[in-house]
């Protein structure tokens, strides 16, 4: 079993916490659309308060450990560890508790190049603990405004978990999938769920849209956010997302491996 302090030397080796990837740029550029009600970056969440950038700096730095100098513009973002801990035993309960209720449960990732191993060891717990792993909308398609312009993906699924694909992708089940922060894919899973009648998701688990876009809507949603996606830290702040795991979500895939183990173990899920 993976202790706290190996857990927390793993997320400082791997640059998970700690002084992390994203620049201090990039998190203040982020704030400030974020504050402008940028949809780019509000992943589908809608705010009840008005956020300054400032506000958004003293959030950010209570949530995830930033610096909270409003004069540092430059540099290299920092994630402190313990509070990576700290929410991921929180993320570990909400997994305990709809393992206790089997509830029905929905992954979803914009990251499937790093994150989807992450998420479906968690689909393979919860589905052998009784909970069933949903899957509506496979097939789907949605059309996503990126910097190219309107794309059109379909949706698909692998091992449990919701993704997106470019229109023309010609291997549907396979990996890797396409990245996106858009909010317009859980709608659409979400609408197909209550269009044929059920079950609907008790725990909708991802990052980026996949978590505000749920939460906006209702839905327990949790999942990690990096130190420039203020909205799931707003979302967490106001309530309508659960639990967000803050952490760098662009490092090697197999750097999430220890993670998963982490929480299945805390969970009472590990197989």
């Amino acid at each position: 079993m993976l202790t706290p302090e190996a857990l927390r030397a793993h997320l400082v080796g791997a640059r998970l916490a700690g002084t992390v990837a994203t620049p201090r740029e990039e998190s203040l550029r982020s704030y400030r659309l974020f504050a402008a009600r940028d949809p780019r970056v509000l992943l589908g969440l809608d705010p009840e308060g008005a956020w300054s950038q400032r506000d958004l700096i003293e959030l950010m730095a209570d949530r995830c450990g930033i610096p909270a100098d409003f004069r540092r513009t430059s540099g290299q973002d920092v994630i402190d560890p313990e509070r990576t801990r700290a929410a991921l035993d929180a993320f570990a309960e909400c997994l305990a508790e709809a393992a206790r209720r089997r509830a029905p449960v929905l992954l979803g990732t914009g990251h499937p190049h790093r994150l989807l191993g992450f998420y479906a060891a968690l689909a393979d717990a919860l589905s052998s603990a009784g909970c069933e792993v949903l899957t509506p909308a496979q097939g789907r398609c949605v059309d996503i405004t990126t910097r190219f312009g309107l794309r059109t993906y379909n949706l698909d699924y692998v091992r449990g978990v919701a993704l997106v694909r470019g229109s023309d992708a010609e291997r549907p089940g396979c990996e890797p999938g396409a990245h996106t922060h858009s909010p317009l894919p859980v709608r659409t899973v979400l609408a197909a769920a209550a269009e044929a009648g059920g079950p609907l998701p008790e725990l909708v688990i991802g990052d980026h849209g996949w978590v505000c876009g749920a939460g906006q809507l209702g839905f327990e949603a949790i999942g990690p956010a990096d130190t420039d996606d203020p909205a799931l830290f707003v979302g967490e702040a106001e309530g309508s997302v659960s639990v967000v795991v803050p952490l760098d979500d662009g490092v090697r895939s197999d750097y999430y491996l220890p993670l998963t183990r982490y929480v299945l173990n805390r969970a009472c899920l590990s197989q």
